[in-house]
Parts: structure tokens; sequence; C-alpha cells
């Protein structure tokens, strides 16, 4: 089972970014997908998840309206779609799978999820 996370990069701000978690082992449209990030000296905090079991999307508030995340059943990918970035947005972006289903509260707790990928770095600077 693996994760493959890419797309990250360096981007000005208010520009856009698409990461891509790919999935190896595991369907990553029957299992909840999260995205996640971590900036130097923070937790890594939870930014969205789509649910395996209905397809539902759930965002943080850090990021309700500037990002989209989407998946492709047949190419076993996910999507987070990065709008209007700023530079706060500057961190490790990781995505991880967990159970099928994940009540809408803990979605984004990154406790709940078991495989992780490797990280892809976002850098929001002009």
């Amino acid at each position: 089972v693996q994760l493959q996370a890419s797309g990250g990069g360096l981007v000005q701000p208010g520009g856009s970014l698409r990461l891509s978690c790919a999935g190896s082992g595991i369907s990553l449209g029957s299992n909840t997908v999260g995205w996640f990030r971590q900036a130097p000296g923070k937790e890594r905090e939870g930014l969205s998840c789509i649910r395996g079991s209905d397809g539902n999307t759930l965002y943080g508030e850090s990021v309700k309206g500037r990002f989209t995340v989407t998946r492709d059943k047949q190419k076993n990918t996910v999507f987070l779609q990065m709008n209007s970035l700023v530079p706060e947005d500057t961190a490790i972006y990781y995505c991880a799978t967990g159970a099928r289903h994940i009540i809408n509260s803990q979605c984004r707790n990154p406790s709940l999820y078991y495989t992780w990928g490797q990280g892809t770095l976002v850098t929001v600077s002009s």
C-alpha cells in the first residue's frame, strides 16, 4: 500500500496549484482520503477530506472556499485544487487514507488515518 503526493512547488500569492495523491495497493475511491499540511514549528493541520462511503467532502475553515478536493476513481487519484493561495499556506502537504466512513466531525483528524504519503512542499511567496 502506497500513496504518492505530488504537484507542490513555488507559487506567487493569489496563484493556484493542484496537488495529486495517487494510490497503489489501495482503492482511493472506497476509502476516505484526507489532506493535511504541516508548516515549520506548527502542528499538522487537517484541511479537507473526501469520504469513501459517500464521496462527501469537508473542509477546514482556513481553506473553505479556496480549496476543492475531488477524486478520479479510474485513475485511483485524489486531487486538491488550491486557489487564492497566501503565504500562510506554505507548508508540506500530505495525503492519507482512513476508513471507508469517518464521521464529519472527525474527518480531518489525522489520528484516524493509517496510510500516509510522503508529502509535497508548497511555497507561496513573491
